[in-house]
């Protein structure tokens, strides 16, 4: 279903299709008791062994983590830092840009870049000679599936989009590589 974007229900000789179009947006701790990282921010220390912690992180398999195009590990932050006032762009100005990118999408293909299909990321997510041997030098230290790299190329095309640039480069690859970092055990 997150792939093909429809559901099939098969019950007592009969099936039924349903669509399934959806963003899923997930999140879980660092460990079991939720503290790995956080002591400076929290106070509470972390009291799972290493082995506990790679337990936990390896219940998500990596079929399930290679459909998910953006990995971010957001740390625990004091409380002082979190109530003071944000820097940055107001979310009006962001969602103009955002409007913007997708409208960019939709002119050049027709669907969001998200929905880009495998035959047509080649043309749509093209890379220069240095951009694409610098993808490939990634994905081959990372050790990705050809599906990971695909979903690493999209998301390098809406940063591009989203920067209003025709082109990819290889900040926008490294950004999108950002954007993807695997879980780190221990």
């Amino acid at each position: 279903p997150l792939e093909s974007g429809h559901i099939t229900i098969s019950r007592a000789a009969r099936q039924s299709t349903f669509p399934s179009r959806f963003q899923l947006i997930a999140a879980m701790n660092p460990c079991p008791c939720g503290y790995q990282g956080a002591f400076a921010a929290t106070g509470k220390a972390c009291r799972c062994t290493p082995d506990a912690i790679a337990r936990y992180q390896t219940r998500l398999s990596g079929p399930l983590l290679d459909r998910i195009d953006m990995q971010v590990e957001v740390t625990a932050v004091p409380a002082q830092q979190l109530m003071a006032q944000a820097d940055g762009e107001s979310s009006a100005t962001v969602a103009q840009r955002v409007a913007a990118a997708r409208q960019r999408q939709m002119q050049r293909q027709a669907v969001p870049n998200a929905d880009i299909n495998a035959g047509r990321i080649d043309a749509l997510c093209a890379l220069d000679a240095a951009t694409q041997r610098f993808a490939q030098s990634a994905a081959q230290r990372l050790n990705w599936s050809g599906r990971a790299l695909h979903r690493t190329l999209k998301v390098a095309r809406s940063i591009a989009d989203l920067a209003g640039v025709e082109h990819i480069s290889t900040a926008h690859v490294a950004e999108a590589l950002q954007l993807r970092r695997a879980l780190a055990v221990g």
